[in-house]
C-alpha cells in the first residue's frame, strides 16, 4: 500500500462520532502538508518523528485547544493510524503483552503473565479490523481475502501473525499476534520457578553429551523459550544450523545458520517446506540441528539425522505427556511421503531420541518443567521411560497458585556412563539406579 493510501485509508478506530472525525480531519490535513517522495525515503522511525512534528504544527496553528495530554493523544493516535496498526499499537509497545487476540471488532484479548484478560477497546466496524489485516499481512508479501481466508506469517519486527477470516470465522475477522520476549538463561528460568538448580545441571550436561533433546508440551507452554535456552548451552565452536517456520530462536553463539520456512505465494507456488530445510541442512556439515517444531513428515529425516551421527540435535512437539511425544513423534514420522512400517519406526525412535523434556502450564499461568525423561528402551522393545526428575503439585491455594516441589530420581547406568566418557559430571541430587528396581520407569504405549 503507498503511503498516501495508509495516511488517507479511513481508518477510524475505537471511536464514533466527533472524536472519530476530529482524527480523519487531521489526518486529511496531514496529507496535505507532507512531501510523500521525501517521506517515502525515510526510515520507518525518522518517518513518524517527521509526522508527528508536521501534525504538531497543524494543530498548533488551527486548533482546537487542548491540554498537554489530549494533544499529545491526538498526535499520536493521528499517526498510529496513519503508518501503523490503530489501537492495536500501543498494545505492540507492551513489553508485558505477549499475546494479542482480536475476536472479531468488539472483543480484544491479551496475555500478560501467562493469563488473559479483554480489553475496553474494540474497532468501529469489520470493515476497519479487515483494512488493520490487510495492512499487517502486505507488509509480508501476503494477502487474506474469501479465496485465501488464512493467513500465518512473521512481521519484519519478528512478531508471530495469524488471520482467519468469514467464511471460516463466524465471529468475523479474527487476528492472533504472538510476540516473543527476550532470550532467557536457565538460570533465570529458575526465577521464574520453571526448573531448580540441579535440572539445570543435568540439562546442562546432558546437552554438553550431544544427547538428542526433544522439549514437548502444548501450546504456550514456553517451549520456545526453553529450547532457546538449551541451544545457549551448546559449545560455541560448533556449527549450528535452526530450522523453523518462523524465526524465534535467538542463538547467541557466533557459528550459526538460520534457516526458515517459506508458504506459498499467492499463485500458490515457491513453498519451502520444514522437511526440505530439515534434508538440506545435512548437506550443509552441521554439528548441531536444532528444529523449531516438528509437525509432520520432517520428524522422519530429523530421526534419521539424530540417529546417523548427528547426535546433540534438539527439536519441540506438541504434546501432553513424555509418553505421547513419543507416539506422536511415530505418527508424524508415518506422515513422510516414504512408507516406513511402524516397527521400523519404534526402532528408529528408540535409536534417535535420548531425552524428553515435558512443559506444562498451570491454571495460574506458571510454566514449569513437569518432568525430565530418558529413553532407556532399545531396538524394539516397548518404550520405556526413566523419569530422572519430576514436578509434583499440590492443590491450587486460595490465591489462585499452584504450588509444589522437583523430585529427583536415579538415572539410569546407560545414561551416566555416557555423561563420563563425555567428561561431564553427574549432579549429585540423581545418582546412579544399581538396579532396574531403582530406576522410576514405565513403559510408553
Amino acid at each position: 500500500m503507498s503511503l498516501r493510501a495508509r495516511i488517507s485509508a479511513p481508518e477510524e478506530h475505537g471511536s464514533r462520532g466527533e472524536d472519530g472525525h476530529l482524527v480523519a480531519s487531521y489526518r486529511a490535513k496531514l496529507l496535505e502538508e507532507i512531501d510523500l517522495a521525501e517521506m517515502s525515503a525515510l526510515a520507518a522511525a525518522e518517518r513518524r518523528a517527521r509526522l508527528e512534528r508536521v501534525l504538531g504544527h497543524i494543530i498548533s496553528r488551527e486548533g482546537p485547544v487542548l491540554s498537554t495530554v489530549e494533544r499529545a493523544q491526538l498526535i499520536r493516535r493521528v499517526v498510529d493510524e496513519a503508518l501503523g496498526l490503530g489501537i492495536l499499537e500501543p498494545l505492540l509497545e507492551d513489553a508485558s503483552i505477549t499475546e494479542i487476540m482480536v475476536n472479531g471488532p468488539d472483543a480484544i484479548f491479551v496475555e500478560r503473565g501467562g493469563r488473559v484478560e479483554q480489553l475496553p477497546l474494540r474497532f468501529v466496524s469489520a470493515d476497519q479490523l479487515m483494512q488493520t489485516i490487510e495492512r499487517i499481512v502486505s507488509t509480508v508479501n501476503r494477502r487474506v481475502d474469501e479465496s485465501h481466508p488464512m493467513v500465518d506469517a512473521r512481521l519484519p519486527s519478528g512478531e508471530r501473525v495469524n488471520v482467519i477470516i468469514p467464511p471460516l470465522s463466524l465471529t468475523g475477522p479474527v487476528l492472533t499476534i504472538r510476540r516473543f520476549p527476550r532470550s532467557f538463561t536457565l538460570q533465570e528460568l529458575i526465577g521464574f520457578g520453571s526448573l531448580d538448580e540441579h535440572m539445570v545441571y543435568l540439562l546442562a550436561a546432558l546437552v554438553q553429551a550431544k544427547f538428542n533433546i526433544i522439549v514437548s508440551g502444548a501450546t504456550g507452554t514456553g517451549k520456545t523459550t526453553l529450547l532457546n535456552a538449551l541451544s545457549g548451552l551448546i559449545p560455541p565452536h560448533e556449527r549450528i544450523i535452526t530450522i523453523e517456520d518462523s524465526a524465534e530462536l535467538q542463538l547467541q553463539q557466533s557459528h550459526v545458520v538460520r534457516l526458515e520456512s517459506r508458504p506459498p505465494n499467492v499463485e500458490g507456488k515457491g513453498q519451502v517446506t520444514i522437511r526440505d530445510l530439515v534434508r538440506n541442512s545435512l548437506r550443509m556439515r552441521p554439528d548441531r540441528i536444532v528444529v523449531g517444531e516438528v509437525r509432520g513428515g520432517e520428524s522422519l529425516d530429523m530421526l534419521q539425522a539424530m540417529s546417523t551421527g548427528h547426535d546433540g540435535s534438539l527439536a519441540t512437539v506438541h504434546a501432553n505427556s513424555a509418553e505421547d511425544a513419543l507416539t506422536r513423534l511415530q505418527t508424524l514420522a508415518s506422515m513422510s511421503d516414504v512408507e516406513v512400517p511402524f516397527v521400523a519406526l519404534h526402532d528408529q525412535i528408540n535409536s534417535a531420541v535420548d531425552v524428553l523434556v515435558q512443559l506444562t502450564r498451570f491454571a495460574d499461568g506458571a510454566r514449569r518443567i513437569t518432568e525430565i525423561a530418558l529413553l532407556d528402551s532399545h531396538g524394539g522393545e516397548p518404550y520405556r521411560l526413566a523419569t530422572a526428575a519430576r514436578f509434583e503439585a499440590r492443590p491450587m491455594t486460595p490465591d489462585g497458585r499452584v504450588h509444589g516441589a522437583f523430585r529427583h530420581f536415579p538415572l539410569p547406568r546407560r545414561t551416566a556412563d555416557r555423561l563420563y566418557m563425555a567428561s561431564q559430571p553427574l549432579p549429585q541430587a540423581f545418582g546412579v539406579a544399581r538396579s532396574a528396581d531403582q530406576l522410576a520407569t514405565r513403559e510408553a504405549r
